[in-house]
């Protein structure tokens, strides 16, 4: 059973949401604030976060910094702010996916296993001797082991950098554009999705370039989109 989680200060939502997410089968554990969230996270292993951005004492964008540190469970950001700019921020912080308040709880739930999902599939390891390993130049993803390295380090993406990296790893050469990184990775279909994946893809080169400004690797194609240069 998948432990969940919720992390509001309004406590009829967290309330709204435990019962949904309870209805699914999943464990739900609570906190109001941040600083709550932080403490539950060091007696508890959690597979998934839902935290709201705007709390006292630690807000969500602040907390999320903090567990990013330690931890590579999906999270995803609750805003009552529509703008990009918010989205935008809760992403560079460490949020694989947001949600606007307010929200349908039922997209809510469809984010979450779309999440777990991802994340369970990363974190499974595959026995036996033969590897899916793809590399190009100094990069190398063996995704039986969902391992990502760069020149022999190891490398730790969330669910949905490695997913995005593996799709233009596996297709070396291809350009994708923005609504095809989107559509493949998210499975739903590309509306003003521009800024959430440009902010996945700098990420990613932030993690495995030596330089992202002249990245080797993950090359944008203007006007086009992005690309895992053949080497």
């Amino acid at each position: 059973m998948s432990k969940i989680l919720v992390c509001d200060d309004d406590r009829e939502i967290v309330e709204a949401i435990d019962i949904y997410l309870t209805q699914e089968g999943y464990e739900v554990l609570k906190a109001y604030d941040g600083e709550e969230a932080l403490k539950v996270l060091q007696s508890a292993k959690v597979d998934l976060l839902i935290i709201d951005v705007m709390m006292p004492r630690l807000d969500g964008i602040r907390a999320t910094l903090k567990m990013r540190e330690q931890n590579n469970m999906p999270i995803i950001i609750l805003s009552a702010k529509s703008e990009d700019a918010d989205k935008i921020l809760g992403l560079n912080v460490g949020a694989d996916d947001y949600v606007t308040k307010p929200f349908n709880p039922l997209e809510l739930v469809a984010r979450v296993k779309s999440q777990l999902r991802r994340y369970t599939q990363l974190g499974s390891t595959v026995s036996g001797e033969s590897q899916a390993v793809y590399e190009v130049g100094g990069l190398s993803i063996n995704d039986d082991l969902k391992e990502v390295t760069v020149d022999g380090e190891q490398v730790k993406l969330t669910p949905i950098e490695y997913n995005i990296l593996l799709l233009l790893v596996k297709n070396q050469g291809k350009v994708f554009s923005i609504d095809q990184i989107y559509e493949n990775i998210w499975n739903e279909d590309a509306i003003g999705v521009d800024n959430t994946v440009a902010v996945h893809i700098r990420h990613i080169r932030e993690k495995i370039e030596i330089n992202p400004k002249e990245p080797r690797y993950l090359k944008v194609v203007w006007g086009v989109g992005y690309k895992v240069e053949k080497l």
